[in-house]
């Protein structure tokens, strides 16, 4: 059990829900600072961010806590924005918030509370973590066994089944798990909100902000401003020619605007790079899939586990989990095995594996 009066920074963006984290920990008795991080956006979107800065210290001059604001944009741009343009170019689709969760937003929270020597570091996510400690084997004294008692923390789903956030957080560490904290993991939205009012903070009414947090319109817009359009042929399930599109970043599996084809609608199930093809058809069927590979594997354990390795997997954010197996290939690789096809598997997504509630770990699709 974690004592009160420690140090906990809490990464705060003016929104309802890192606000009302805040006041919780601060209810719990933790003395608490607030940081909030400059990303890089759009200049249409420089308005709204600075915003949401105001907001957050107004949050925190109401609360009383220290408050801090790092500049993050030149590593920002690096590795999310960057990888975003590059993984459409490759012809995925990103996930772009789980790549800021591992290579900024908790990283620099983590440097930030080290320098300041903080405890803890805490966000708004609708998560939970559970820390737990393995049975000592029968008859071993706790010093002849010392290594079997390193606790192990799990990181579950929250409450609100449809604000879960698990999903984005499966590159997460033991020792990063380790160190941090999610207050809203057991409340609901709704619930948040009328804490928010309880506690008399400015943000009970602020919207939600949809889509990709860096871009002011659609991701096809932001990505004509990086990217050439090529245009190629539309061919079906057949290899008949049926059309033209306008460049393969525009879609995405399973998508069906800007295809307008005559007989439709038509869906995306492949795109060849190589060849420049969009490859569509009419028949949902069509998009579904039992089997693919999948890179970049983290287990949350730190430790692989038995394989193959029957599972709960959630292909992308709103999805939900279905029965699958994960076998090992070469190259440090993985076949995920679906027991129903699934529509839609999209490379460049991330897939998570799920026991019960727990997140085991997750990869990216290839």
């Amino acid at each position: 059990m974690i004592k009160n009066k420690k140090k906990v920074l809490v990464a705060m963006s003016g929104g309802v829900d890192s606000s009302v984290a805040v006041a919780l920990l601060q209810k719990k008795g933790f003395q608490v600072g607030g940081v909030f991080m400059k990303f890089w956006s759009e200049k249409a979107v420089v308005q709204s961010n600075s915003r949401a800065e105001q907001k957050a210290k107004q949050v925190a001059d109401i609360l009383k806590i220290p408050f801090f604001v790092i500049d993050c944009k030149k590593e920002f741009k690096k590795q999310v924005v960057d990888y975003f343009i590059q993984e459409y170019q490759r012809g995925g689709t990103p996930n772009p918030c789980v790549v800021c969760n591992k290579k900024i937003k908790f990283k620099v929270l983590f440097e930030k509370a080290l320098a300041l020597k903080y405890d803890y570091i805490a966000t708004g996510h609708y998560a939970c973590l559970r820390q737990k400690i393995p049975k000592q084997p029968y008859g071993e004294s706790p010093l002849a066994t010392a290594k079997f008692q390193i606790p192990k923390i799990k990181l579950l789903r929250g409450k609100d089944k449809t604000k879960d956030q698990s999903y984005f957080l499966w590159q997460l560490n033991q020792k990063e798990l380790s160190k941090l904290l999610f207050p809203l993991g057991n409340y609901t939205k709704i619930e948040v909100k009328k804490l928010a009012k309880k506690f008399q903070l400015p943000v009970s009414d602020i919207a939600e902000s949809q889509g990709v947090c860096f871009i002011k319109n659609t991701n096809s817009d932001f990505l004509t401003k990086y990217l050439k359009l090529k245009p190629g042929i539309i061919v079906n399930q057949n290899k008949e020619i049926i059309g033209e599109h306008q460049g393969l970043i525009l879609y995405t599996i399973g998508q069906r605007k800007r295809i307008d084809l005559p007989g439709g609608p038509y869906y995306v199930v492949k795109k060849n790079l190589k060849k420049n093809l969009l490859i569509v058809s009419k028949e949902l069927k069509d998009l579904k899939r039992k089997e693919f590979f999948i890179k970049k594997v983290n287990w949350l354990d730190s430790k692989k586990p038995n394989m193959p390795l029957k599972i709960k997997a959630q292909i992308r954010y709103g999805h939900l989990a279905k029965s699958a197996v994960v076998q090992p290939e070469a190259n440090y690789r993985y076949k995920i095995i679906f027991t129903t096809p699934q529509r839609a598997i999209t490379p460049g997504q991330s897939i998570v594996f799920y026991k019960g509630q727990q997140v085991l770990g997750g990869g990216v699709i290839i």
